[in-house]
């Protein structure tokens, strides 16, 4: 099947020109950058959760976790959803070349975020008292909730000074910033824990070492945003309040989408709890936060570099086709394999990472797989709606897809029971890829590559045979075609990138590696 289809897209491979070559490169670089933080990240995350667990116990633990969530929301809200926007704002006045639009834009963002980190500060600091009354039912919590005031300010800054640098496409500042960030704020997080823990008071550290977090964030930040060298500019009230205008109406839509989100997310694991009760709920959360950690690295590094990268040439339709296509295309080629290996090895991952109580995750888990490749293939897409501006596009379509998916688990739910909440995931991006296709291609004459149509008609048999075969063959038969299949699939993966990105663009040792497998031409000298 591998050879098959690298006989299917050689030719078209054969004739990439070095425009595109580096085109591909980029997008291997960012997603190589921002997957690789990532995963550190993750790691810092887990020794701060585990130090954190062990340091305060369940209530301290459960007591950290509900004050996290305060300062989400408000940070959400205040927040204006201007991270987001910022990025597009930015990204677009690059794509101009005219240095005096870019300092203008940057000058807007530094101030609306500062505004909008004081609004969140005030805001929290002000109902410190109901906030503290409707969360906890006393007023014990009043002081610790107006202290949180500081992480929420610092959390709106570092939000808009992340956007600039993501804006000017500085992805190994980004990268280097959030591990910085979340490293120094792990150590110093869990140091203060520790020093409130021998006075006998660890819940009192909660509080500070969430500021800690939020204050290493914006300096990290703050030292690399500086970076950004940008003319100086003066600007009337009237240019201050168009940019502004403009950075807010995106920000707000982009606010009311991550609100969205995280409401249908709520509803459906209230659906689940009251089918299935607490042990329904964990099955799911397991499974989900299994099937979203392979694709969460693709989709981060989608988001930090194409995003801005199309919204630079957001006016010109032939190249933003062009980039979408290479971005489903490099998606593809990083996801199907995964995809596959997942699936095979998901009674042994759930088993490892939870416990043998957790098998009927697995089922749940293997059509959320099936879903997770959907929504790479989708997301770029999607991304042509923010980068063109269009703002009621982008609004319903995320109104439409959260609606349905609730709407879809209730009917999974109610006909085919907790497994019915996976085949719901699937089903909204079956609806969402399709929906979304239509819309763009009406938008700007978007349609799949060739390359991308031959990808696909390559992993959807393989992907099938794996997830059909979990219900038709013993298990140990599904093993061994699953790994037979994952393998030649990552090889045909594996040797199509090597043909996208210049040979010359990687290092020595690697270029070595490459030519000894003969994963690319042998036509670049090692």
């Amino acid at each position: 099947m591998a050879v098959l289809a690298g006989t299917w897209i050689k030719g078209e491979n054969s004739s990439v020109s070095e425009t595109r070559k580096h085109s591909y490169g980029q997008i291997l670089k960012s997603s190589a950058l921002i997957g690789g933080s990532s995963v550190i990240n993750l790691g810092l995350g887990a020794v701060r959760t585990k130090a954190m667990a062990l340091i305060l116990g369940p209530s301290g633990f459960g007591l950290m976790n509900v004050y996290t969530l305060i300062t989400q929301l408000t940070s959400s809200v205040a927040g204006l959803g201007i991270n987001s926007s910022g990025v597009r704002q930015i990204a677009e006045a690059v794509g101009t070349g005219d240095a005096q639009r870019i300092a203008r834009t940057v000058t807007t963002l530094r101030w609306v975020a500062l505004c909008s980190g004081t609004l969140g500060a005030l805001l929290l600091f002000g109902l410190s008292r109901p906030v503290s009354w409707l969360t906890f039912g006393d007023a014990e919590h009043i002081g610790a909730v107006a202290l949180l005031s500081l992480a929420v300010f610092c959390g709106d800054v570092s939000q808009g000074q992340a956007a600039l640098v993501q804006g000017m496409r500085r992805i190994g500042d980004l990268a280097r910033m959030n591990v910085l960030g979340a490293f120094y704020g792990t150590v110093l997080s869990i140091l203060i824990v520790y020093f409130f823990y021998r006075q006998g008071a660890a819940e009192k550290g909660v509080v500070p070492a969430l500021v800690c977090v939020a204050v290493m964030a914006v300096l990290m930040s703050w030292w690399y945003a500086r970076k950004v060298q940008v003319e100086r500019v003066s600007m009337n009230p009237r240019q201050v309040k168009d940019e502004a205008s403009s950075l807010v109406r995106l920000g707000v839509v982009f606010m009311s989408s991550g609100l969205m989100a995280m409401g249908s997310t709520y509803l459906v694991n209230v659906l689940i709890l009251h089918r299935f009760g607490l042990q329904g709920a964990g099955f799911y959360s397991s499974a989900w936060t299994l099937g979203g950690y392979y694709v969460t690295f693709i989709l981060g590094a989608m988001g930090t570099d194409f995003y801005p990268r199309l919204t630079a040439v957001a006016r010109d339709n032939p190249e933003c086709n062009r980039l979408v296509n290479e971005q489903v295309e490099v998606g593809l080629l990083f996801a199907g394999p995964g995809v596959i290996a997942t699936l095979t090895v998901a009674p042994l991952v759930i088993q490892v990472f939870y416990a043998a109580a957790f098998w009927p995750a697995v089922e749940i888990l293997r059509w959320i797989c099936l879903g997770m490749l959907l929504r790479v293939a989708s997301w770029p897409m999607g991304y042509l709606l923010i980068a063109k501006g269009e703002r009621k596009l982008y609004f319903w379509s995320e109104l439409i897809s959260n609606a349905l998916s609730v709407s879809l688990a209730w009917i999974g739910l109610t006909f085919f029971g907790l497994r019915g909440v996976g085949i719901a995931f699937f089903a909204l991006y079956v609806a969402y890829w399709s929906g979304i296709y239509l819309v763009v291609r009406r938008l700007s004459g978007f349609r799949w590559s060739g390359v991308n149509l031959r990808l696909a008609a390559t992993f959807a048999p393989a992907i099938a045979s794996v997830f059909i075969s979990w219900y038709l063959l013993p298990h140990l038969a599904t093993a061994i075609l699953g790994v037979t299949l994952t393998v030649l699939m990552g090889w045909h993966s594996l040797k199509m990138l090597c043909t996208l990105v210049p040979l010359e663009r990687l290092p020595r040792s690697v270029r070595k590696i490459i030519l000894f497998f003969r994963l690319a031409p042998a036509s670049t000298e090692p």
